[in-house]
């Protein structure tokens, strides 16, 4: 070998070192998921229930990415027997989640061992489908997933009740809603999280100028449905009350005793009304509860007055229907009031001469008669 190419032999080998050494390791794409990474699941199976002219199914998937990657969810599609009756996805999707425990910029985004909550609301143009299941579309990193699951049975219909007031301009405050407080209300109570104001209502009653009280503010008398009196909404027998507890100042930060389990309802009743269905009536004055603990009560009896105690801004009513001897440890249950009049929808208005929120509503045109459903958030109603 002669001395020239010796010399182009070297340089050729050192500059493969060179090369070999600038080259990037290359990172292995992690292997692609055999299925979705997520668990799936509903944790209490809707109950059918009418409103506004039509049936309604309203209930949570709870979403669990067991996988260490971050799940991006892109839409979920509710179907029976291959008939689509709701879909989610684009920019409404992420209003319906909720993320327990995390501040999550993008709710769609779920990492690894977390959760998500989507709150379902499905109106239905058709029948009631006797059981639905759902088929969810994932991301993880750059692959793509579509499984059908978490199929359910859709529950009996809802039970029929008699009004638990009496008279007109009763506004449903924080009433049955998908974005409704009490709709989101998901509380780990005993062990278990539980949606036990999943349809509950805040009945407050306004004047014909949507003001719900007269004078001093902050007098409980001064407010139109302070005093009324809380009537049974079907046969039942109480099986937890409580009296006693001092009437809160009205405003959104006055409470007269701290909250806890044992005083968040106020002075409160509960009633067991047959079926596996419990009525709850909460906030009452002290002293004017007329029932006592095992006493059986006839539709229509009074059981009470309605106040302002417990975890209460102002004189209201907080009724709803659930599953257990529990205000909060529960499942709420939708229901059917035999009949009330719509006068009109009420909201949060702003006072243009003092430049401050406060409630308002708009008359109907027509007073319009509903049998065997369900008020929405903020109707107004008339009960017999």
């Amino acid at each position: 070998m002669t001395q020239v190419t010796r010399r182009l032999l070297l340089n050729l080998m050192a500059g493969a070192a060179v090369a070999q050494d600038t080259v990037k390791p290359v990172t292995p794409r992690p292997p692609r998921p055999i299925d979705a990474p997520i668990d799936v699941m509903v944790p209490v199976p809707p109950t059918p229930f009418r409103a506004n002219g039509k049936s309604h199914l309203v209930y949570e998937l709870h979403v669990t990415n067991l996988g260490r990657a971050e799940s991006v969810l892109t839409r979920v599609e509710v179907v029976s027997q291959d008939q689509l009756l709701a879909s989610y996805a684009g920019d409404g999707f992420a209003k319906t989640i909720s993320r327990p425990g995390v501040q999550a910029q993008d709710p769609l985004r779920i990492d690894g061992g977390l959760r998500a909550v989507i709150f379902i609301w499905v109106t239905l143009d058709a029948g009631v489908p006797s059981a639905i299941e759902h088929r969810i579309g994932l991301k993880v990193g750059d692959d793509e997933f579509e499984t059908l699951c978490a199929r359910t049975v859709v529950r009996k219909e809802a039970i029929s009740i008699r009004p638990p007031l009496r008279g007109d301009g009763w506004m449903a405050a924080n009433g049955p809603a998908n974005l409704s407080g009490h709709r989101r209300a998901l509380i780990p109570i005993g062990g278990s999280a539980h949606i036990a104001e999943r349809f509950a209502i805040d009945w407050l009653q306004l004047d014909k100028n949507g003001q719900s009280y007269t004078g001093d503010r902050l007098d409980n008398k001064s407010y139109r449905c302070y005093g009324n009196e809380l009537f049974a909404v079907a046969d039942g027998v109480v099986v937890a009350m409580k009296d006693g507890i001092p009437e809160n100042v009205p405003g959104a930060t006055s409470r007269a005793v701290p909250i806890t389990l044992e005083t968040v309802g106020g002075n409160h009743i509960m009633v067991d009304i047959g079926g596996g269905n419990f009525a709850f009536y909460a906030h009452a004055q002290p002293g004017k509860i007329r029932v006592r603990l095992g006493d059986r009560v006839k539709e229509g009896q009074v059981l009470g007055l309605l106040g302002n105690s417990g975890n209460s801004t102002e004189p209201h009513l907080h009724f709803h229907i659930c599953d257990a001897n529990s205000p909060l440890g529960s499942e709420g249950l939708p229901y059917r009031l035999t009949a009330f009049d719509v006068q009109g929808q009420g909201g949060i208005v702003r006072d243009p001469a003092t430049n401050s929120a406060r409630f308002g509503w708009t008359p109907s045109n027509s007073t319009d008669r509903r049998t065997n459903e369900m008020p929405m958030q903020n109707v107004v109603v008339r009960f017999s």
